[in-house]
């Protein structure tokens, strides 16, 4: 069943599915869908007052997951476009050449081609080849230090995500968009961090905040950072 709620100025959509359960349940997903499971004998209007006393928090967690949700701008791949590499801005400069190479070289981002149709296609290698290197070397020093939380991830995977910038896996696992690559350094270890406090806290409870604040005292501001570098 979907229904809405206001708060404010804000309509706050939601699904309910019921079962047998004893307790009334609020999810809200990364994609910023709010999920509700329902005891079976639980009416409608019952849920609506659930729901507004916790839209408050409901917002809030959807703020929070739009922060990992990529919205970066388009590009055209041309001459003299400006592109990102860990915060800072390169202008791109496309020469023709006998072989395909991509440098940072000069404060420019220089791609040698064959095809200009495939400086795209290059580019998105290249920025892959230095998001392994950079993610891996980063990840590493911050995974030894969550060893006193008994964390110890088994592998930092990077993978193309149109919804979020990391995630981690019950069993361990980082995932980090190579998008990442694109903005400071601060901004991929609050990155990697908040997944690994998720391997302690899954959710987003007051353990969780107080773990990442302990690890990284000034989260905020890279958070805002990433949100306002890469939107």
């Amino acid at each position: 069943m979907k229904d809405s709620i206001q708060f404010g100025s804000r309509v706050i959509d939601y699904e309910v599915s019921f079962s047998d359960r004893k307790t009334l349940g609020i999810t809200v997903t990364p994609t910023s869908e709010v999920l509700v499971k329902a005891p079976a004998s639980v009416n409608r209007e019952k849920i609506k007052q659930v729901l507004q006393k916790r839209a408050a928090w409901i917002i809030k967690q959807q703020s929070f997951f739009l922060s990992f949700q990529p919205r970066l701008t388009e590009r055209n791949y041309v001459s003299g476009e400006t592109h990102l590499y860990l915060g800072r801005q390169y202008r791109l400069m496309i020469e023709e050449a006998s072989q395909d190479s991509v440098k940072l070289l000069h404060g420019e981002i220089r791609v040698e081609t064959t095809d200009r149709g495939k400086v795209k296609e290059l580019m998105k290698a290249w920025y892959l080849q230095l998001a392994r290197k950079k993610f891996e070397k980063i990840a590493s020093e911050l995974i030894l230090k969550f060893r006193s939380e008994g964390v110890a991830p088994d592998s930092v995977v990077i993978r193309d995500m149109a919804l979020r910038w990391g995630s981690c896996t019950p069993k361990g696992k980082i995932i980090l968009n190579p998008e990442l690559i694109k903005a400071p350094k601060g901004c991929i270890e609050y990155v990697i961090i908040h997944e690994l406090c998720h391997l302690v806290h899954p959710d987003h409870s007051p353990a969780f905040f107080r773990l990442q604040s302990r690890y990284m005292p000034d989260w905020e501001k890279w958070k805002e950072k990433l949100e306002r570098m890469m939107a």
